[in-house]
């Protein structure tokens, strides 16, 4: 399929106007992450790569707890970071074990270390990612997450 201004046209010829293809599926996302530049270029860069829409963010376990608490069928990804403002990531997890099944919720930090992924995946996270060095694996997950629900 080859794109030429606002239609697109199949190899029968067939010419399609965009605005009747179906659309992606937004994968909806909330943001636990404290650091306001962090998380500006993290939502940014899984709209771009891996069709993420942030649907809320927070920067404190209790926002965290009350937000997810009030929109339990509005999000299908969470993405939490361990230290905050005020409270922790790990709270966050621990008040989340229990969700729908087609719910993850993601560990992302800079302390990823072997015991803090053990303990995020005995809490039932989906996974965890190091900020310094996993962030293509986490736009993957994303992108494999968002092609499943599709």
């Amino acid at each position: 399929m080859w794109e030429l201004g606002n239609s697109h046209i199949m190899s029968t010829n067939t010419v399609i106007p965009t605005k009747h293809l179906p659309t992606a599926v937004k994968l909806r996302t909330f943001f636990v992450e404290d650091n306001p530049t962090i998380r500006e270029n993290l939502i940014a860069t899984l709209a771009e790569l891996a069709d993420v829409e942030a649907v809320g963010l927070a920067e404190t376990e209790a926002d965290a707890s009350e937000w997810l608490s009030i929109n339990q069928g509005a999000w299908d990804l969470v993405i939490v970071d361990l230290f905050l403002r005020e409270g922790s990531g790990l709270g966050v997890v621990t008040s989340f074990q229990h969700r729908l099944p087609s719910q993850k919720l993601l560990v992302l930090s800079n302390y990823a270390t072997a015991d803090v992924r053990e303990r995020c995946l005995e809490l039932n996270a989906d996974a965890v990612f190091d900020k310094s060095n996993e962030i293509d694996a986490l736009i993957d997950f994303c992108i494999d997450l968002n092609t499943a629900k599709a």
